[in-house]
């Protein structure tokens, strides 16, 4: 079971790491979309845009489904929420660790800062 968790969530990671894959998750976000569709930004041929879809569909984040000769993909979120939960770990782990470095600071500041009834007066 670990094993292929570990080896779904390097495909979706893997799937992620290109800005063109990830640029066509975000237009699939608003709905579903032709090979066409997902390859006209890029003026990249229908080839080069399969390839890259192909890619998404083996990491599970769309569904590609043909009607006739048409290729219509989805986006199917549901990989992309367990990459989310693997992230949100280390979120929280450096957010308590900034937390602990920001107290620590402010304690800093007040010890070397002196207060408002330690400030030396001029009286001269």
């Amino acid at each position: 079971m670990v094993e292929q968790h570990t080896h779904d969530m390097n495909l979706v990671f893997d799937a992620l790491g290109d800005a063109t894959r990830r640029q066509m998750l975000h237009d699939l976000a608003d709905g579903e979309r032709t090979v066409s569709d997902l390859a006209h930004p890029y003026e990249m041929s229908l080839a080069a845009a399969s390839k890259h879809i192909k890619v998404l569909e083996n990491a599970g984040l769309i569904r590609r489904e043909i009607r006739g000769r048409t290729h219509l993909c989805r986006l199917d979120p549901g990989p992309l929420a367990t990459a989310h939960e693997w992230l949100n770990f280390y979120q929280r782990f450096w957010t308590g660790r900034l937390d602990t470095l920001e107290r620590l600071l402010r304690q800093d500041d007040k010890q070397i800062s002196p207060g408002p009834d330690k400030k030396e007066r001029n009286d001269t």
